[in-house]
C-alpha cells in the first residue's frame, strides 16, 4: 500500500486543484465551478471555517496528489466522506489510503462513531476504494443524484469505528 500524507490546503496549492478540477469527471464534484485561481481559493477556504467538516490534502511521494474529506458531522457522532485523486495519481492506491488514514483521525482525533460515504452504482473504481477502505455495502438509494437531466443510483457504504 502506498504511503500518504494528510494536511491542511495552502494557497500555494491552486494549481493543483485548478488541474484537479479541469478533469470531466471532477466538473460536478464541487457546488460551483472551480476554474480560476479565486475559485479554488474558495473551494480551499470553505474547509476551513466549517465546524462539521475536515479536509485534508493527500501528499504522496511529497507531491499533493488528492483530497479526502469528512463533512456533515452532526449529533450522532457520524461524518460524510469524500474523497479524489488527480487523474495522474489513480490506480496505485491513493485513494484508498488516504481514507484509511482519514477514518483513523475522524475516530481518534474527532470522535465519530459511523462514517458513510456513496457513489453512483456505475463508478466501480470508488465502489473498490470504498471497499478497500473497510467501508462495507449498506443498500443502494435509487434516484439520489441528478447530473443535468440523467438521475442516478448511490451506493452507501459506511465503516464503524468499532469495524
Amino acid at each position: 500500500m502506498i504511503d500518504v500524507e494528510l494536511r491542511d490546503w495552502h494557497p500555494d496549492d491552486i494549481g493543483i486543484v485548478l488541474d484537479a478540477f479541469s478533469s470531466p469527471d471532477m466538473a460536478q464534484q464541487s457546488a460551483w465551478p472551480v476554474d480560476t485561481r479565486r475559485a479554488a481559493l474558495e473551494w480551499m477556504g470553505t474547509w476551513r471555517f466549517r465546524d462539521d467538516a475536515r479536509a485534508f490534502a493527500v501528499v504522496a511521494g511529497g507531491e499533493v496528489v488528492g483530497n479526502v474529506a469528512v463533512s456533515n458531522i452532526d449529533a450522532h457522532d457520524t461524518g460524510w466522506v469524500s474523497y479524489w485523486t488527480s487523474p495522474h495519481a489513480r490506480g496505485r492506491g491513493v485513494a484508498v489510503a488516504a481514507v484509511r488514514r482519514l477514518a483513523d483521525w475522524a475516530f481518534a482525533e474527532r470522535g465519530l462513531f459511523r462514517l458513510e460515504l456513496g457513489h453512483r452504482t456505475d463508478n466501480t473504481a470508488s465502489c473498490a476504494v470504498a471497499a478497500r477502505a473497510g467501508f462495507k455495502v449498506e443498500g443502494v438509494e435509487r434516484g439520489k443524484l441528478r447530473y443535468g437531466d440523467v438521475r442516478h443510483d448511490v451506493e452507501r457504504h459506511a465503516r464503524l469505528a468499532t469495524d
